[in-house]
């Protein structure tokens, strides 16, 4: 069969985006992965997918799929490259869409400049929501956040110290002092897969450059590092407000460009603000079971 596709980016996070309502798809995990491989396949951190809602009150439903083949259940880079898509295909006239997710309904908006801004819904904190296994740890605290110790096998034993936020996925954020130095291939895998975290997680790095302003990377779960990765972003800037080192609105520079961030704080929404861009359209032969 030929599959029509969209790749597009979001500061660097790239994507192929797949118009499912007018499309028949029943992928295995292998085939996922296929697509998203950069040698024998498109090439994409992650596969979005565009279909019909399923409840009342949507306008669509939204699904996403790592390049190791896994669905995850959110990414705000790819939120904003889903409804420029659904723009620009026609799909929608409406500046604002609301959109099923596996953990939810986000609405993000175009605006007249041409950004697009994700309202991500609020972070989950509790540790059991995130999930996080924080039974026997001995977690304290810094400003209104917990920062919990995290041992993991490098350099002969090293514990890091995490805050952890749910943004639809799980996110442990830590704090360096140079985040081009941070050992973040040799980290972030051993975060990533760590036994507390029953669903993996995402590794943020974070460098504080003033009160509204920082640096960040993620190895991202299933993916790999990143240029970009709008939940880490989110997630990253909820931590440093909750530990007293960010006031909102935030600017996140990624390795793949920048993000805003704005937060009013505990049970409030994370709005999420920035580029996405179409880099071509192409169609490509699938072999059945490949």
């Amino acid at each position: 069969m030929k599959l029509k596709f969209t790749k597009m980016h979001g500061a660097g996070n790239d994507f192929i985006v797949i118009d499912a309502i007018s499309q028949q798809l029943d992928f295995t995990p292998a085939q996922w992965q296929r697509l998203a491989d950069r040698r024998f396949g498109i090439g994409a951190d992650q596969i979005l997918v565009v279909e019909k809602a399923q409840g009342a009150g949507c306008d669509f439903r939204y699904r996403i799929f790592n390049n190791d083949g896994g669905e995850v259940e959110q990414c705000g880079n790819g939120a904003r490259a889903f409804v420029k898509f659904v723009t620009d295909k026609g799909l929608t006239e409406q500046s604002s869409i609301r959109v099923e997710t596996m953990k939810g309904v986000i609405t993000p908006r175009l605006e007249a400049d041409g950004s697009i801004t994700v309202d991500m819904g609020a972070p989950v904190l509790a540790p059991a929501g995130v999930p996080f296994d924080a039974s026997g740890l001995g977690g304290w605290a810094e400003g209104r956040d917990t920062l919990w110790p995290l041992p993991i096998k490098y350099q002969g034993g090293k514990t890091v110290f995490v805050s952890v936020v749910s943004m639809g996925n799980p996110h442990a954020v830590q704090v360096v002092d140079d985040v081009e130095l941070a050992p973040v291939a040799d980290t972030g895998p051993l975060i990533e897969a760590h036994a507390r975290f029953p669903n993996k997680v995402n590794a943020g790095f974070m460098q504080v450059l003033d009160r509204h302003h920082i640096k960040l990377r993620v190895y991202e779960r299933g993916a790999g590092e990143t240029l970009a990765c709008g939940t880490g972003a989110c997630a990253a800037v909820v931590a440093g407000i909750r530990r007293g080192l960010l006031d909102s609105p935030v600017r996140v520079t990624a390795r793949g460009g920048e993000l805003s961030i704005a937060w009013a704080g505990d049970g409030e929404p994370v709005m999420l603000s920035g580029p996405a861009v179409t880099v071509f359209e192409g169609e490509i032969e699938l072999t059945s079971g490949r």
